[in-house]
């Protein structure tokens, strides 16, 4: 099974766009790895400037690799003005169920 990262990002008031914008122009540092399996950004919904990003990777050695990769680490210096806080998960993925509306998803 795949390794997932969760980063729990706060961002500093008044620069969410500017965050966002700034971590889409990034996004190929992260997903142009050859270990990355994707990653999302979402907007936390009961806590205002929390955004959380997940990225999935083939296995943590080619993750922890990565992190030490000059894109990475460009790609996180270009961040760190936006954040005021935050956390870092990870977690082995054990298993998968996908849901209904996802396997039709896939069909189309």
């Amino acid at each position: 099974m795949a390794f997932r990262v969760m980063l729990r990002m706060e961002v500093k008031p008044g620069s969410e766009d500017d965050f966002v914008a700034e971590w889409r122009r990034g996004t190929d540092a992260v997903t142009g790895h050859p270990a990355n399996l994707g990653q999302w950004l979402s907007r936390d919904t009961a806590v205002p400037g929390t955004y959380w990003i997940v990225s999935d990777w083939l296995d943590e050695p080619r993750f922890r690799a990565f992190e030490e990769s000059a894109a990475h680490l460009e790609h996180r210096a270009k961040l760190h003005p936006y954040r005021s806080g935050g956390s870092f998960h990870t977690m082995e993925i054990v298993e998968h169920i996908g849901g209904r509306a996802g396997a039709s998803a896939d069909a189309h």
